[in-house]
């Protein structure tokens, strides 16, 4: 299985919806909270290229993104072949 990691905040509807995605395909993803930023936060921005908004989502090292593009990646087949 690949290894998933996904930077949240608490709080975050898109945190959470993407937690239930990953969940519904038996992921348990590392997480890192990030709300009281820090360490883990700058370390997010800088592997994301930038990005700040929650959450963001890596599938073996490769940023897929935010919920809205892990979810679109799974609309269009792509996330299961990521997480065999």
């Amino acid at each position: 299985m690949a290894k998933v990691e996904i930077y949240i905040k608490q709080f975050c509807p898109y945190c959470t919806r993407a937690m239930k995605l990953l969940a519904a395909k038996g992921v348990e993803p590392e997480t890192f909270d990030v709300t009281m930023g820090g360490p883990k936060k700058k370390e997010m921005v800088e592997r994301s290229g930038g990005r700040m908004t929650m959450p963001q989502v890596f599938i073996d090292g490769k940023h897929i993104g935010g919920s809205d593009d892990l979810a679109a990646l799974d609309a269009r087949g792509g996330l299961d072949p990521l997480l065999a």
